[in-house]
């Protein structure tokens, strides 16, 4: 897919993110962050556990609060942390597919309410927002009689799939998939992969795609960010930086990838 060589989409600047130890001393989860996200592109961010990953999502997503730093879409700068009210004002540009597809959706909830519940939050009705569940869910390769069904009904792959379908039914230009696949075994991984890749070539949706697995994120991804102790070490695109990384870091974490 032809990425939009225009203004970016998302653009991160100098963003840091510290948590206060119990000495008083300060964390840093995330140190002078800056990256740009163009419309239409997949964004890989790979390196180690704990190296900022999820908190860059988080806060992006408007989950986590910033310390510092600026996030804007387009031109626009986003809030520092967001309230009831920009969920609901940004729930149609930015979503969230998260690791655990057994924690992310309401077990008291049919499908049916979880799916819908973004469309219904934007004042669609009842009944076309079912419509688009059952659109979804077959689009997904799920059967639409399902919508009915508890989470528990689901497999871990299912519900993978049933958390992608809740992400993309509000028609977001951007989804963060925060390690959307590494709950999953290989085989769930790879229809996963194909479908999120699929889905934008059909949909035009960018993607800030977070993963430790250096060959999934080669696989899917135009350009890559490489992290270590909350700062971006290595920058450019996902061929050349995981088929030729020129960090020290980003070496030694293609030679820990088996298969890259």
């Amino acid at each position: 897919m032809t990425i939009n060589n225009g203004s970016a989409l998302l653009s991160v600047k100098h963003l840091g993110k510290y948590f206060i130890l119990p000495n008083g001393q300060k964390n840093y989860a995330l140190n002078d962050v800056s990256l740009e996200i163009m419309p239409g592109e997949i964004f890989g961010v790979v390196g180690e556990s704990g190296s900022g990953k999820s908190t860059l999502g988080r806060c992006i997503a408007g989950l986590e609060s910033r310390s510092s730093g600026d996030i804007f879409w387009h031109d626009q700068l986003l809030p520092s942390r967001f309230s009831r009210k920009h969920f609901r004002q940004y729930a149609g540009n930015i979503q969230m597919v998260f690791q655990d597809p057994y924690s992310a959706l309401n077990p008291r909830m049919p499908i049916a309410v979880s799916l819908a519940e973004p469309l219904l939050l934007k004042g669609q009705d009842l009944s076309k927002a079912r419509q688009a569940v059952a659109w979804w869910l077959d689009r997904v390769g799920l059967d639409p009689a399902m919508m009915n069904r508890y989470p528990q009904s689901f497999s871990g792959g299912q519900r993978q799939r049933l958390c992608i379908a809740r992400a993309l039914i509000a028609k977001p230009a951007l989804v963060i998939c925060d390690e959307a696949v590494s709950a999953l075994d290989v085989s769930v991984q790879a229809q996963i992969i194909n479908l999120l890749a699929d889905l934008r070539t059909e949909q035009g949706v960018a993607m800030l795609f977070i993963a430790h697995n250096l060959a999934v994120v080669q696989h899917l991804a135009d350009r890559v960010a490489v992290m270590q102790a909350g700062k971006i070490v290595e920058t450019g695109s996902a061929v050349s930086v995981l088929s030729n990384p020129q960090y020290s870091y980003t070496c030694a974490l293609k030679a820990a990838c088996p298969r890259l």
